[in-house]
């Protein structure tokens, strides 16, 4: 085989060469298969989350800095009113997103992340990149 070829791993390893299996696909010697340990009720909540419809989107957007509902509307495209009001109520509740209330004439309202939003940032520019290599 020519060095610049590559092959792909063995089904249930990972690319490096490690895996949650052992040879031959069998759970590890513990008996539990180490997918299913680590697929816990928190790891769940969290891609449902922030996988929810619009979510991710919404929260990409907050990175480039605080926005008011229009500005978050219109650099998402297809996102209705209804959703947005929806997924940043959401947002807010789970302490990701904040809505700030600018005392101005007339009255400005801004979302921005939260630390706990900003702590998603590496995850999300890390799905963003994995997506434009992989689903383009």
């Amino acid at each position: 085989m020519a060095a610049s070829q590559t092959v792909a791993p063995a089904p249930g390893t990972k690319p490096d060469g490690g895996g949650d299996r052992q040879a031959g696909g069998a759970p590890e010697s513990n008996g539990v298969d180490a997918s299913r340990e680590t697929c816990c009720g928190l790891y769940h909540r969290a891609v449902e989350l922030v996988g929810k419809r619009w979510s991710g989107a919404i929260l990409m957007v907050l990175m480039d800095g605080p926005l008011r509902f229009s500005e978050i509307r219109d650099r998402v495209p297809d996102l209705s009113d209804r959703l947005l009001s929806q997924r940043l109520k959401e947002l807010e509740v789970e302490r990701i997103v904040e809505r700030h209330v600018i005392d101005s004439t007339p009255l400005r309202v801004e979302y921005h992340l939260t630390e706990k939003g900003w702590a998603l940032e590496p995850t999300i520019r890390t799905l963003k990149a994995w997506a434009s290599d992989w689903l383009c």
